[in-house]
């Protein structure tokens, strides 16, 4: 199952249609994709069994895959390749940080440069459906709504910011968390755990890897998450970037206005921004 919103509204993606639940189900489930998530077995019950000549969605780009969620996690140096390539060792846990909700856009959309030190990390983003506390990692692809594409764009310079990093800061600019196009569920790919990664600047592949190359796959990646505080509905996962970042080059390379970054998951689909000016 595929699912995406528009003008905030969630909808289901079938084939070349594009279903607004609320329309379709007669009220049974809102447009508010929050809402979905909190009833997502129900809503994946009712969507197997939906004719796809269902009401059409709204007009307009696809939006983030989960708009309004109550918290954005992300994981760092969790491919060994970037972890060398910055020079620091592997971490025997999961590195943590967050992204604050307002940094959430759509798929295709202008990327305002508030620096002169944007990176780009291409990332596989985690979508939470059940809620998730204490959970095993045997059992953590239950609590997974779907896996869809992400940007971890970040601001180096604000990232570096003081005697201690700024990582949440230099990473929440708006329109610095990019989703989409859509929320793939797990049951639609051979292997959720081993998908090719991609991210190209102006054409030219910067970063390619599989995310079998996770330090911390996703199943740890909720175990140890859950074990902490809980995940709820709705909740993203930012699950790490291979190497390939601009930061870590020799001279270092960071975006600059006129520049194009699209960034691709296997089974997914891809991003696409086009940088301008702040």
């Amino acid at each position: 199952m595929r699912t995406t919103t528009r003008a905030g509204r969630m909808c289901l993606v079938s084939g070349g249609a594009v279903i607004d639940v609320e329309q379709a189900s007669a009220g049974r489930f809102p447009a508010d994709p929050l809402a979905v998530f909190e009833e997502w077995d129900a809503f994946r019950s009712w969507a197997a069994e939906l004719e796809p000549a269902g009401a059409a969605g709204p007009a307009g780009p696809n939006g983030p895959v989960s708009p309004a969620p109550r918290q954005v996690f992300a994981i760092g140096l969790n491919y060994r390749d970037h972890a060398d390539e910055a020079r620091l060792a592997v971490p025997p846990s999961p590195s943590v940080f967050t992204k604050f909700a307002t940094a959430l856009t759509g798929p295709d959309t202008r990327l305002r440069l508030p620096g002169g030190h944007v990176d780009w990390e291409a990332e596989l983003v985690v979508v939470i459906a059940r809620r998730a506390e204490h959970v095993a990692a045997e059992d953590a692809w239950s609590h997974v709504a779907g896996l869809t594409v992400g940007q971890d764009y970040s601001e180096r310079a604000v990232q570096s910011v003081g005697p201690v990093p700024q990582f949440s800061l230099g990473k929440s600019f708006p329109g610095f968390a990019p989703t989409g196009p859509v929320l793939v569920t797990a049951d639609e790919f051979t292997d959720p755990d081993d998908l090719a990664i991609e991210c190209l600047v102006n054409g030219e592949s910067v970063q390619k890897s599989r995310t079998s190359s996770m330090i911390f796959p996703v199943p740890e990646l909720i175990a140890r998450l859950s074990a902490v505080c809980p995940l709820l509905p709705g909740d993203l996962i930012f699950t790490g970037t291979p190497a390939g970042v601009g930061h870590a080059r020799t001279p270092q390379r960071y975006l600059r206005p006129g520049d194009e970054v699209v960034t691709r998951v296997e089974g997914i689909g891809q991003l696409r921004q086009t940088c301008v000016a702040a």
